[in-house]
């Protein structure tokens, strides 16, 4: 057998091989961490070792315990996830709201300093979010702001709003100026445009970056803790999860659901928008 048809048949397997890896190497964490978050803690200390459970020894009990408020003996994660909620998806829209119209007249617009513009967008991500943070900090504390969730929220914004406008800004330099040209001869204003033409064009890549607003704003830990840790009833679901962890009295267990909790909701977004993506994609195809 030849060198070439050697490393024909090999190619195949080692393809496989190679994408089992990767898939295990992914999937497992996460299966692991679901298991124990379905454990009794007897059971995991009487055997650590194992990657299969009877279903009849699994519980929901450390979600309910994850969950239940802190006067009834539990977590607070209910209350946690719905700030998460409330931040995040306000955070999104806003953000959302100001970056299309932002992005749209980096890529449209001729002024003076816009590439240098263009280029500054990108340089905030030089800096660690540690150099701005205390600023931050005492700026809205002045402003009676240092403790709420809207001043989280304005944080959160501060901070995406540079790479979602060069993300969106990329994409729109890719639709042909001949569109607005033409919008224009037809009497549709700037407004009318990006609104009825280059925001349905540039959907998927609109909701990417949604999602990408919201993971950052649902799994944020510096700024929530350094906003909200005075006031428990404020807190986020990763500011919970970061003191969960440090609690001696709390079972893995609990702090496996509890990182179950944090996860579930940005791969169920993440599911979704895929799928969104791929629509875009091809509902785009088939009109060309």
């Amino acid at each position: 057998m030849n060198r070439l048809a050697f490393e024909t048949k090999l190619w195949p397997v080692l393809r496989w091989l190679l994408i089992a890896t990767l898939v295990v190497a992914t999937v497992f964490p996460f299966y692991y961490m679901v298991l124990l978050s379905f454990v009794p803690i007897e059971q995991l200390l009487q055997h650590p070792e194992r990657l299969w459970v009877p279903l009849e020894n699994l519980t929901t009990e450390t979600y309910r315990e994850v969950l239940r408020s802190e006067e009834e003996g539990g977590q607070g994660f209910a209350l946690f996830m719905r700030n998460s909620a409330i931040v995040s998806l306000a955070c999104t829209l806003l953000t959302l709201l100001a970056v299309i119209p932002g992005a749209y007249a980096v890529s449209r617009l001729k002024f003076k300093g816009r590439q240098f513009m263009g280029t500054l967008f990108l340089a905030v991500y030089l800096f660690p979010a540690i150099v701005i943070a205390i600023p931050l900090f005492v700026g809205f504390s002045r402003v009676g702001l240092g403790t709420s969730l809207i001043g989280l929220v304005l944080v959160y914004i501060a901070l995406t709003v540079p790479t979602s406008i060069h993300m969106l800004r990329s994409y729109f330099e890719t639709i042909p100026v001949s569109i607005d040209e033409a919008a224009k001869l037809d009497g549709a204003s700037r407004w009318t445009t990006l609104r009825t033409i280059t925001v349905p064009l540039a959907m998927p890549t609109i909701m990417s970056t949604a999602l990408y607003i919201f993971m950052i704003a649902w799994n944020e830990l510096l700024f929530a803790l350094l906003f909200l840790v005075t006031d428990r009833d404020k807190w986020t679901v990763s500011l919970g999860l970061s003191q969960l962890s440090n609690g001696i009295e709390v079972s893995k267990t609990v702090l496996m659901a509890g990182s179950v909790l944090l996860t579930i909701p940005v791969v169920l977004l993440y599911g979704l928008a895929e799928r969104a993506l791929t629509e875009g994609l091809t509902a785009g195809a088939d009109k060309g």
